[in-house]
């Protein structure tokens, strides 16, 4: 049994050729879901809470988490033009570590885009219930607050997860038009909060700047991560891009640029307008606009959030499948997950298995559980991407790289320690919760995984 048995650069060529995927996404479309990833539940929710651990330095909170972001980037560039799967970082893997590294990773993968897709949904329930509050409709608690919160279940997070999955069912291209055309709404409505919010800055909400120091900055940051998750999804859309080589660095450098400028000048005027220890959490932006007595602007910004959020939800459950759908290829899970429907060129079984799993967790977690682990196990997926990439450069020196990473080894070695620092910033809890996962994780390789592989064959 080798436990570090390793794909090759043809095996993923043969699977491309087998999978029935549509090549249909373009460079902007790619952007789109980039930005449609992480646009959303971090900027409208995860800005308030960093506010509140950091202060009006949250600024700087979310400078070093675009740091990491922007690093990692570069070297998912240089991986996705290699091998242009599906898959991102557990495909990589299996090339550069092996199966059990490859297996763990994507086991990972599975935590970072099912908590994240239910922190999106949750976060999305939260946004409608303030919106519907204001205008003096209050739903029963029982139906939208988790068991942990005091309810019985999270009704609308669970609502809309089922309808997202229901129209990634339907076709990847019907999904990227869509989504397309709610990234442009809710980048709409940012920019609206932005050139309004400006005109109201009162500097002395920036005093003091760093209440709580640099332990305070560092929280800050590894809780607003979260809000910069998401723009690996466009490496697992590798397989469905017209031209990878060239869509997916544009894609996601247009990304990257779009998501840092929108992030720091949203932190920036959110702290100016409203003191940070009176910002909502669940209503920051919307909440900071109604403070100053724009109404109509926090009911246009607030209707933005809840429909931007619902592009997020719908690329995150994008990615999930994608994952679940290569590893089942692969034989690590059953390939009845990875069998794609003839009528409309998307995997139907592992579809519907993540939105029923996505719609459990978002109706009966409560949302700050769900943050923390889809943190811890996304930046762990960017340490192994930062590994990858260097160990390709010795390992498979020759092969044709469309993009280079610039600075390797020092951009991943630099990209390992900003996560490392990041992670070391979370709970111990999570770290508790995070190793029980990969725990069960390893309990269901050894069981089923590596005896049905595809490379035991």
């Amino acid at each position: 049994m080798n436990l570090f048995r390793k794909r090759s650069l043809e095996d993923f060529k043969q699977s491309v050729e087998k999978s029935g995927l549509k090549k249909e996404l373009k460079a902007f479309d790619l952007a789109a879901i980039g930005i449609g990833a992480i646009v959303g539940t971090g900027i409208f929710v995860a800005t308030g809470q960093g506010a509140h651990l950091a202060g009006p330095a949250v600024t700087i909170s979310f400078v070093i988490a675009a740091i990491t972001s922007a690093l990692c980037a570069l070297t998912y560039s240089e991986l996705a033009t290699i091998f242009p799967v599906a898959g991102s970082t557990y495909s990589y893997s299996y090339v550069a570590f092996g199966e059990i590294i490859a297996w763990i990773i994507g086991w990972d993968l599975i935590l970072e885009y099912l908590v994240s897709a239910a922190a999106v949904a949750s976060g999305w329930s939260g946004t409608l219930v303030g919106i519907l509050n204001d205008y003096g409709i209050h739903l029963p608690a029982a139906i939208i607050k988790s068991p942990m919160s005091g309810g019985l279940v999270d009704l609308p997070a669970v609502l809309i997860t089922v309808v997202v999955t229901w129209l990634l069912y339907l076709g990847v291209s019907e999904s990227a038009k869509v989504n397309d055309i709610i990234v442009g709404v809710k980048i709409f409505v940012i920019l609206v909060f932005i050139i309004l919010g400006v005109t109201h800055i009162n500097p002395a909400h920036y005093h003091p700047f760093a209440p709580y120091g640099v332990k305070g900055i560092m929280s800050g940051a590894a809780i607003i991560f979260f809000a910069f998750i998401g723009f690996d999804s466009v490496s697992t859309a590798a397989e469905e891009a017209a031209n990878p080589n060239k869509d997916i660095p544009i894609g996601l450098a247009i990304c990257m640029i779009a998501v840092i400028v929108l992030y720091i000048s949203v932190a920036v005027i959110l702290t100016g307008m409203v003191p940070f220890t009176s910002i909502d959490v669940n209503n920051a932006l919307p909440g900071a606009l109604s403070r100053i007595g724009i109404n109509w602007g926090s009911s246009l910004v607030g209707v933005g959030a809840v429909l931007g959020m619902i592009s997020t939800l719908l690329v995150t459950l994008y990615g999930q499948v994608r994952i679940f759908m290569v590893m089942s290829r692969d034989g690590l899970l059953p390939q009845s997950f990875s069998k794609v429907s003839k009528k409309h060129g998307t995997p139907e079984l592992c579809t519907i298995i993540t939105g029923v799993v996505t719609a459990v967790m978002a109706g009966f977690l409560p949302l700050d559980v769900i943050m923390d682990l889809c943190n811890i196990g996304t930046l762990f997926a960017f340490i192994l991407v930062s590994l990858g990439i260097m160990i390709l450069r010795k390992t498979m020196p020759d092969i044709e790289r469309k993009f280079k990473c610039p600075g390797v080894p020092y951009t991943p070695i630099l990209t390992i320690i900003f996560c490392i620092y990041l992670m070391a910033s979370l709970p111990a809890v999570t770290w508790i919760r995070f190793a029980i996962w990969l725990v069960i994780g390893l309990c269901i390789y050894f069981v089923y995984g590596v005896k049905h592989s595809t490379l035991n064959k």
